[in-house]
């Protein structure tokens, strides 16, 4: 069995659901500390937060990711129980497989090889590793970035291991992500009889009109590698549970994934100019997910780059489409941010589920990054 199969299993097997830690990360700095790592606790809230540093010199290079899972919804539905860490025909099932308990082993066992062959390497090495991510993210690997800005310590490079991969490994990495800006939108009628509607104000109808407009509005056309910003209702709710009753009210949810070419500002600004137009009368409240970020062409990428080549025989897309990441947090910093991890086809799913070949390729193509990023500092 190989190390990154036997530690993705032991953190399998914990039932990490978020926040819950449930120990992963004990697992972890014990044997970050056997290969030479400080390991610090930067909890907040009740959320766990390693932060592990090698090395006192050079730039900083650092790993980022998350011990917190889904929760599996039916386990009476799964193949394999999902805690079990179950291998059956090559494949290890559980939650957790593939985001990311399956990443972080990797990882580990990636760091594990570089520093055998290479003890003392031109740069640092951290891990920063949290159980909010899954959840609100609020008291994860904000509060260590956080925490991070007060000391003046700076990351320079960063593999997010989120499963970016789509149909193999390597296949596909992140280098940037769409901001995300949510909503929740209450729209003000007047309650009264369906017969009356002269003596009501019926705030279904009013929706109708200010709905389409932002619905069918194009609000950019994307920008260099960014798709253009989209624009998606997540619920509405409205009505008494009567038939002959006008509403007095009726809620929405939405929500913006854009590109650099909005800032979430101007998406406030539109979509509140769009309402008035119509005359509807409304409360809303606003929660910013995060910006937008992108890496640029640099060291990190053509390390990504030449690791995914030798190790895999590909050459990525750089994408920057999906849903948010932590990657959010650490790239406003200055750093260089790279998402790579295993296929994601079954993510948040029911049977979710990585090959071990995929993970053990994927301890070989991180070690490889850390071997260019060697090559490239000096």
């Amino acid at each position: 069995m190989s190390r990154t199969l036997e530690l993705a299993q032991e953190l399998i097997r914990r039932r990490s659901v978020t926040p819950d830690d449930a120990g992963c990360q004990d697992v972890l700095a014990a044997r970050l500390e056997s290969l030479g790592f400080r390991c610090e606790w930067l909890d907040r809230n009740g959320v766990r937060n390693l932060w592990a540093v090698r090395g006192d010199d050079g730039p900083l290079f650092a790993f980022a990711g998350h011990t917190d899972v889904v929760p599996t919804g039916p386990e009476t539905e799964w193949t394999h129980p999902p805690f079990d860490a179950v291998v059956a025909d090559g494949i290890l099932h559980g939650r957790g497989a593939a985001d990311m308990k399956g990443s972080l082993a990797a990882m580990l066992a990636a760091t594990g090889q570089f520093l055998a062959d290479t003890p003392e390497p031109a740069f640092r090495i951290a891990f920063l590793i949290t159980s909010d991510e899954e959840g609100p993210a609020r008291d994860g690997t904000l509060a260590v970035m956080e925490t991070l800005a007060a000391r003046n310590e700076q990351i320079d490079y960063c593999i997010v291991g989120e499963p970016s991969s789509r149909d193999a490994l390597g296949d596909v990495i992140r280098v940037g992500r769409r901001g995300s800006l949510n909503a929740k939108l209450r729209i003000k009628g007047k309650q009264g009889h369906v017969a009356y509607p002269d003596l009501a104000m019926n705030p279904i109808h009013q929706a109708i009109k200010g709905l389409e407009g932002l619905v069918e509005r194009i609000w950019d056309h994307g920008q260099d590698s960014f798709p253009p910003t989209s624009f998606q209702i997540s619920n509405i709710s409205a009505g008494t549970g009567a038939e002959n009753v006008i509403p007095g009210s009726l809620d929405c949810a939405f929500n913006f994934r854009y590109s650099p070419a909005l800032t979430s500002q101007r998406l406030r600004h539109q979509v509140v100019e769009e309402l008035r137009y119509h005359d509807i009368e409304f409360d809303i409240e606003w929660r910013e997910s995060g910006e937008p970020f992108y890496t640029e062409p640099g060291l990190l990428r053509d390390a990504v780059d030449a690791a995914i080549q030798q190790v895999c025989g590909r050459t990525p897309e750089h994408s920057t489409g999906g849903g948010t990441s932590d990657g959010r947090y650490i790239a406003p910093s200055g750093a260089q941010v790279v998402e790579l991890g295993p296929i994601n086809a079954t993510i948040h799913q029911l049977d979710e589920q990585v090959s071990v070949a995929e993970l053990d390729q994927l301890a070989e193509t991180y070690t490889a990054v850390l071997v260019e990023v060697a090559s490239r500092l000096g």
